[in-house]
């Protein structure tokens, strides 16, 4: 979309204006401006040895079934209506099997636009009720999808930012009642509601056994029930926020239609976005410039302070540890930059991990780099490491061998700092892709026709043992590759499942019985019968990993050098070394065992971390080792 900067006043009154201001008006520093800015590049230690775990709340638990949705709690979002029978789905209900309701719907709707109406009632007691699960697992960073209050599923088109969703807490009708008696705009008259008060329980709850906590914001868009863009609705052009968003008509009282139109996130009107400043006409990411309206931005700082430093103090040790910001390259980047001042003031150990995503779908992810220069994030979500992985392990499209998934790793890394690299959220699976499993089982492109809605051809059911071994060895790379290794809830336990919404299905736990996936999205597509249980071997998988991740330091701060095997084309090594310290991965994904020399930085026993019988002899800077068919190594200097 094209962007132009609003000239609305004249040069003269402007000069006027600053006139008075220059004479009439002491110099004050910026609110929140801290005038050491040394801090604002560094990156935060914990962010490197952070291995984050992603919380879907309304997927993940329901623990407090007396706070679930009900119609008027879910009215207002997308698709805009709600079935007259409609009801909340059993946990263990059989996703592709049509709930009562559906029938009202159809007719107008595909089934993964009705399916967004499901509402299975996890809660924010459901988090805290799993906090062992999650210690057990090992993780030690949670990252939340949005916890705005909204009509939706996803979260993403708040009524406001400045609530906890108000059925994830205890009390949701007192919720709406206090969030009724703030005035939006003005901080002094914000309460804390049940839901909020219970969020921030969770996040002492979280801090007191070692993890870190982050939420998702989208500083992008709004709802289309959002508070602003409903005052400008009623007030029109008169509206103090109306130059928050791009309103295109305004209602013509004299006619009996309503007028009143806006631009939608790529089309959709449950998602209006913000004004933008644009420096210049390029339409190609990133953009330069700013958000428009400066109203908005102190909103933004105001609501993001909130969750920073709940009561205010100054220590922010009571707050999140930062965000994670949606659709961040949408957003102009003098924001950003801005934003990491603001954030940064607060606290300066937060982190600040962007989206930034794709350049030209489906073939081209986005160049990072210009995010990445110590003045907006930390890190992003790292698409792009799993999109080249995936390519290897699963030798899906596009396909490529040893040599060519060096190049392009190397070649993703080049130019990026290595504190920014070793902070990357290397991610396989989210709220936004398929299951990691199921995305390995189908060889298409990533992210292209990853639905059976859309491509009959697309697997459904339960991956197999072959998915699971190229699987294995993916998550070895993931967990011994510069970054920080993220886990989308329930990829431990063998969840699979294609794109949105198929990838958030409610987590599979053992004291719930589900019903076995029988239905298909077509009657007239077949599928296997799939039994639905934790897959407890791969549990422990994932458990051993992250007890490697966290036992070796060189893993979270290390350096990287890939090791050269001549005219090796299925086989690959690298080595993480830091002082004294090495491990070598390699990884064989030939239908063959390997035997294969690799080059070490030390004599000596170096001993298979995933196997502790298996030792090996480094001898003249050379070991020999073994690899299985598709299977991988990882070997720890002793």
């Amino acid at each position: 979309m094209l962007y132009k900067i609003y000239q609305g006043h004249s040069l003269l009154f402007a000069l006027i204006i600053f006139s008075i201001i220059i004479c009439c008006t002491p110099p004050q520093p910026e609110e929140n401006e801290d005038p050491n800015t040394e801090h604002l590049a560094h990156v935060p230690d914990w962010a490197k040895e952070a291995i984050w775990y992603q919380i879907f709340v309304e997927r993940f638990r329901n623990g407090d079934p007396t706070n679930d949705p009900t119609a008027h709690d879910i009215s207002g979002g997308y698709p805009f209506f709600v079935p007259e029978n409609w009801t909340t789905t059993p946990w263990g209900h059989d996703w592709y099997q049509p709930d009562d309701w559906f029938g009202q719907s159809l007719d107008s709707l595909n089934f993964h636009s009705i399916i967004q109406l499901r509402r299975f009632g996890g809660d924010l007691q459901g988090v805290i009720d799993k906090l062992d699960y999650l210690q057990n697992l090992g993780v030690n960073a949670i990252y939340f999808n949005p916890l705005n209050d909204s009509p939706s599923l996803h979260k993403y088109d708040p009524r406001n930012y400045r609530h906890i969703d108000r059925n994830f807490g205890p009390d949701p009708e007192g919720d709406e009642r206090i969030a009724s008696e703030e005035i939006p705009d003005d901080p002094s008259t914000w309460q804390w509601t049940s839901a909020d008060s219970l969020f921030l329980q969770l996040v002492n709850a979280l801090h007191q056994r070692g993890m870190r906590v982050i939420m998702d914001y989208s500083w992008n868009h709004t709802g289309n029930t959002f508070w602003a863009l409903k005052d400008i609705r009623e007030k029109g052009k008169e509206s103090r926020f109306v130059d928050w968003y791009n309103i295109s008509s305004f209602d013509d009282p004299s006619t009996p239609q309503n007028e009143f139109d806006y631009e939608g996130w790529a089309g959709s009107k449950s998602l209006p976005v913000f004004k933008k400043d644009i420096v210049g006409e390029d339409e190609v990411f990133p953009f330069k410039g700013n958000l428009h309206s400066e109203s908005l931005k102190q909103h933004i700082y105001n609501v993001s302070r909130r969750w920073l430093d709940p009561n205010g103090d100054g220590d922010p040790g009571d707050g999140v540890d930062g965000y994670r910001l949606d659709v961040a390259a949408e957003v102009p980047m003098g924001f950003w930059v801005d934003y990491r001042k603001q954030i940064r003031a607060v606290n300066p150990d937060a982190v600040l991990i962007g989206e930034i995503w794709w350049q030209t779908w489906p073939d081209e992810l986005m160049d990072p780099r210009p995010f990445l220069q110590g003045d907006m994030f930390d890190a992003i979500m790292n698409y792009r490491w799993y999109k080249i992985a995936r390519g290897f392990f699963a030798q899906a499209e596009p396909v490529l061998n040893a040599t060519e998934l060096v190049t392009a790793f190397e070649g993703i890394n080049r130019d990026i700092a290595k504190d920014n690299l070793l902070a990357m959220m290397n991610l396989g699976a989210s709220h936004d892709a398929p299951r990691t499993s199921t995305s390995l089982f189908n060889k298409g492109k990533y992210k292209y026709r990853v639905k059976p809605g859309e491509n009959p051809d697309y697997k459904i059911h339960k991956p197999g043992e072959r998915t699971r071994a190229e699987q294995k060895m993916l998550l070895i790379n993931q967990f011994t590759f510069p970054g920080a290794p993220h886990i989308w809830y329930g990829d431990e336990v063998g969840m699979w499942g294609g794109d949105d919404p198929d990838c958030r299905k409610p987590m599979i736990w053992d004291d719930i019985e589900y019903k076995n996936e029988i239905a298909h999205i077509s009657p007239n597509l077949k599928r296997p019968i799939d039994e639905v249980s934790q897959d407890k071997a791969l549990l422990e998988f994932y458990q051993e990993l992250i007890q490697i991740r966290k036992e070796n330091p060189v893993l979270n701060h290390g350096d990287l050098t890939f090791l050269n095997l001549d005219h090796q084309t299925t086989v690959v090594a690298y080595s993480r070394h830091l002082d004294d310290t090495e491990i070598i991965s390699v990884f064989n994904r030939s239908e063959d065992e390997q035997v294969v020399t690799l080059k070490t930085r030390f004599d000596g026993q170096y001993k298979d971390a995933l196997d502790e019988k298996s030792e090996t002899l480094a001898e003249s800077n050379a070991l020999e080792v073994s690899v299985s068919a598709v299977s991988a190594r990882v070997l720890i200097k002793q």
